[in-house]
């Protein structure tokens, strides 16, 4: 079995990979459409503000599987989190047990601390960690919204309830420049971690459009709803969702800032993003959201819009 480091922003890799995940994710989920070339290039990318790692196990010099981790640069220390698959061809060779030797001893190489790693939460997956000495350490839901019939109606009422005091503005891969600062500092507010993602700190106007630059070079349209207050006119919420050439969409961050919670800014926020893209793209059938099972708020937020839990994802943490 041979390691070798790839480049997750090189196109290259992206047509390496895509069969054995287009095969892993028709398993894993098969009510999804196929992985295309831009989810890929999505997963892989280097994120603002976190360097990222590749590994993947070569067998007959055909790839069996891989591994990404994200590292965050701002915590030197820190875990290396991400995702490890070996395509269903190649499962119980020992392609798995190698790929995650190979990123301990990166990781250690690096100076970080941990290996995190998420997978479906299935028995095959519960022992693997086992094996490893890995523990469970969190628990996050994938979501999916069909987007035809009553819930599309359902979305585009909701998106109509104005909240009083308040007004949405709308943008797509690009906030307009005399909102850019109030949005960097309603980001700075969010504190959900990402899976492989730079924690966030005090983010600029810089750093706002690094973000919308990461979609555009993997393919993909950032629709962003914002909500600003009457009062003082900054931005005190915003809702994402991610296009790209494929039925299925993905959610980003949903926020609103905490003294305006508990008034429905959240829900008419992530309504008024959904239905949007929804009118503006035809083909989209489906969006895909991920939350942790503890985040009561945005579970009970993704349940009102119609959204429903299809799976469980854990997350394993092993020392390096």
């Amino acid at each position: 079995m041979e390691i070798r480091s790839l480049d997750g922003d090189d196109p290259a890799t992206i047509s390496l990979l895509l069969p054995g995940f287009q095969e892993t994710m028709s398993l894993e989920l098969p009510g999804d459409p196929p992985v295309s070339p831009a989810l890929l290039a999505r997963l892989l990318q280097r994120r603002h503000g976190a360097d990222r790692i590749v590994l993947a196990a070569f067998a007959g010099g055909q790839p069996v599987g891989c591994v990404k981790l994200g590292l965050d640069e701002g915590a030197p220390e820190g875990p290396g989190h991400g995702s490890l698959w070996v395509f269903p061809s190649f499962r119980r060779r020992g392609a798995g047990t190698a790929l995650v030797s190979a990123a301990r001893a990166e990781l250690r190489r690096r100076g970080r601390g941990a290996l995190m790693v998420d997978a479906p939460h299935t028995p095959a997956a519960e022992a693997f960690a086992a094996v490893h000495g890995a523990r469970s350490c969190g628990t996050s839901l994938r979501n999916r919204l069909v987007l035809r019939g009553p819930a599309r109606t359902a979305l585009t009422d909701l998106a109509g309830r104005a909240v009083a005091g308040h007004r949405l503005v709308h943008w797509q891969d690009r906030c307009p420049d005399e909102l850019v600062h109030s949005y960097a500092r309603a980001w700075g507010t969010l504190d959900a971690p990402v899976n492989g993602q730079a924690g966030v700190r005090r983010p600029t106007a810089e750093d706002v459009r690094s973000r919308e630059a990461e979609a555009g070079r993997a393919g993909h349209r950032q629709y962003v709803s914002a909500v600003l207050a009457e009062d003082d006119g900054e931005i005190c919420g915003y809702a994402t969702l991610l296009v790209r050439d494929s039925p299925m969409a993905d959610t980003g961050e949903t926020l609103v800032l905490t003294g305006r919670r508990r008034r429905g800014l959240g829900t008419w926020l992530k309504a008024d993003v959904l239905a949007r893209a929804a009118g503006a793209h035809p083909h989209l059938a489906l969006v895909q959201a991920w939350n942790d099972v503890h985040n009561a708020p945005i579970v009970a937020l993704n349940r009102r819009l119609g959204f429903r839990a299809d799976s469980s994802w854990s997350t394993y943490s092993l020392a390096c």
